[in-house]
């Protein structure tokens, strides 16, 4: 059995494959002919089975006329005489005092129990009864009772015989012509499927030819034709839609060889940023193990320099994970959103700044009236917030004022950070987000940082659905936070 069983899976798999090997036009054509098929047989059913229940009921109803004039009959003579046609059969039964007993004379065949059976179940009923039974001998006959009198019941059998033999003719006449349509609709079908496809396979046979060139050649397009030959509408616009692929296609290698540019030099001033703080290590170690052994009194300065190089190291690989987080927002969103008066967050940056820095003086301005409630991560803001203010105070010179701006503009919440040093230079504005970017090459990390804190902070603010803007100017650099108005909240 187990083995039947995996043959006939393996020849439907054989089947399966065999027919995902055909030509599209000989699979459409295949397919076009089982849905005929499918609709051939529930039309043909359907038409099978009206005829049928429509045949059975102008028997019954011929049965009922019959029985009308023989229950006259039998009610004048106490039976009936003779039968209306060939092959029917009449009986009178009387059924009182819980027997069935027949009348004689009768016209019924040799096997009358199916007319007994039907008569028995008068004697219980007050309506008139209808049954398919078979008599042996005779073949499927309808049977029809009625009650002609009290205790006498009038049994009439009609053959159904002549309504078998029309619905079989019915059903091979269907065969025949249902086969004829299908074998031309397979045929026909085909033959149109393929002039109709014939369009798509020179395209496929361009498409071979273009693999072969570089997308960049004018002569790696599908020509579009004018002669009203190519297909159609569809094909027309199937060959449109390949050329603009193939444009797009073009333009992202471009996008994605600059996109590997980058990245290679991503990698590079990620390497050299980390090598840096680990050659620090490195040496701050040696110098711990020698001090160890020969100058005890140096080992906790040497100690210290080893943690300041590794919290810096581990402040660099905290923006890099967290730039590569926010890279990854549709599957990882390292928010918590909540209720937060950006005022607040605006005045707790500026303490935070005026306690490190006692020397820069800073200006706080609140435009908004009341508390400006938002939908924000208030950590991650508060980030934002320290870098652009952290930015400030390293890149001008001691004693610049800084000034930070917080108001309401109807669509948006926004947040100024500004200060009065001698701004940046042209060439370097739209860079200046960029990972690593440093505007002055030669200054020292520890003073100009990892350029990480501008890309980390447009970064933050994009995840939030905002954006930063720069305008520089000799005297007056301004970093503008833009919050939507879909996070602000009634208060």
């Amino acid at each position: 059995m187990r083995a039947a069983v995996r043959r006939a899976r393996d020849g439907l798999r054989r089947m399966r494959d065999s027919f995902r090997r055909m030509r599209l036009g000989t699979r459409l054509a295949l397919g076009l002919g089982v849905l005929s098929l499918a609709v051939f047989a529930v039309v043909g059913t359907a038409l099978t089975a009206y005829m049928r229940d429509y045949l059975e009921q102008q028997l019954g109803e011929q049965l009922k006329l019959i029985q009308t004039v023989q229950a006259k009959d039998a009610a004048a003579h106490g039976t009936v005489r003779r039968k209306p046609y060939y092959g029917w059969y009449t009986a009178v039964y009387d059924v009182s005092g819980g027997s069935v007993s027949l009348r004689r004379p009768a016209d019924v065949p040799e096997d009358t129990r199916p007319l007994a059976d039907l008569a028995r179940a008068m004697a219980h009923s007050d309506t008139e009864l209808m049954r398919t039974a078979r008599i042996d001998g005779e073949g499927t006959y309808r049977l029809r009772g009625c009650e002609v009198e009290p205790g006498v019941v009038l049994v009439s059998a009609a053959p159904v015989e002549g309504v078998e033999e029309t619905v079989e003719r019915l059903v091979t006449v269907q065969v025949v012509v249902f086969a004829l349509a299908l074998a031309a609709l397979v045929v026909f079908g085909r033959r149109m499927l393929r002039r109709g496809l014939k369009p798509l396979s020179d395209m496929a046979h361009t498409a071979h030819g273009i693999a072969s060139h570089d997308l960049t050649e004018s002569a790696s397009r599908l020509p579009l034709r004018a002669d009203g030959r190519d297909g159609g509408r569809e094909v027309a616009e199937l060959r449109t839609a390949f050329n603009t692929m193939l444009e797009h296609i073009d333009d992202s290698l471009a996008v994605r060889a600059e996109a590997e540019l980058r990245l290679r030099r991503f990698v590079a001033d990620a390497s050299h940023e980390l090598r840096t703080p680990l050659m620090s290590v490195r040496g701050y170690a040696d110098l711990f193990q020698y001090a160890a052994a020969n100058e005890p009194a140096e080992r906790e300065r040497h100690l210290a320099r080893l943690r300041a190089e590794a919290a810096r190291m581990g402040v660099l690989l905290d923006d890099l994970l967290l730039l590569a987080r926010l890279d990854a927002a549709e599957v990882e969103a390292p928010l918590r959103p909540e209720d937060t008066d950006l005022t607040e967050l605006v005045q707790q940056a500026a303490d935070a700044f005026r306690a490190a820095r006692p020397d820069r003086p800073l200006t706080v301005t609140a435009r908004a009236t009341g508390p400006l409630v938002l939908r924000l991560d208030p950590q991650r803001i508060r980030q934002v917030l320290d870098n652009l203010l952290a930015n400030a105070a390293v890149h001008t010179p001691p004693g610049t004022p800084v000034t930070v701006e917080v108001t309401a503009a109807g669509d948006a919440a926004l947040v100024r950070v500004a200060d009065a040093g001698p701004g940046i230079p042209a060439d370097h504005r739209d860079r200046v987000f960029d990972r690593f970017y440093r505007v002055d090459k030669a200054r020292t990390r520890d003073r100009g940082g990892s350029g990480l804190g501008l890309a980390v902070a447009r970064s933050l603010v994009r995840a939030h659905g905002g954006d930063i803007g720069l305008t520089s100017l000799p005297g007056a650099t301004v970093f503008t936070v833009r919050l939507p108005a879909r996070g602000l909240t009634d208060p």
